[in-house]
């Protein structure tokens, strides 16, 4: 993967450095990952991996090249007042499975009452429902007729 910057300009506003830059993915075969993205403009632009935000990256048509735009911050605090929640979120590192997936624990299997424990209401809710007869259905115009003539 080689990156060649485009463009870079300071916004003295925001506390930022504004980069555009060109991706040659040729070698990979498809656009390489936000993370690894992130790691090699931190180190061209002699930046912290934390305080670089990609904001796009487009793969142009029928090329195995894309072309990217990227922030980068003075400080963790000013990035998070200026980028908004979804580029952050977007740009943080994939969360593992383990962390993802809570296990079920045993407790949780426990406080699930069984036919045999349940209170004495619901099965007798149960028993009315099976006691119940099954409604006929209504009888059509013609059916009537039939019966009748």
């Amino acid at each position: 993967m080689k990156i060649k910057i485009l463009s870079q300009k300071y916004n003295p506003l925001l506390k930022r450095k504004e980069v555009v830059f060109e991706v040659d993915h040729s070698q990979e075969g498809q656009t390489s990952p936000r993370l690894e993205l992130r790691k090699n403009l931190a180190s061209i632009l002699k930046a912290r991996v934390d305080l670089i935000f990609l904001e796009k990256v487009e793969t142009k048509t029928g090329t195995m090249t894309a072309i990217g735009e990227a922030n980068t911050y003075e400080s963790p605090e000013q990035a998070k007042l200026v980028e908004p929640e979804h580029i952050i979120a977007r740009n943080a590192p994939p969360k593992k499975p383990a962390e993802t997936e809570k296990p079920k624990t045993v407790e949780a299997e426990e406080k699930k009452p069984t036919k045999e424990e349940a209170p004495k209401e619901v099965e007798a809710k149960e028993e009315e429902k099976e006691a119940a007869p099954t409604p006929k259905p209504e009888e059509t115009k013609e059916e009537k007729e039939k019966k009748e003539g």
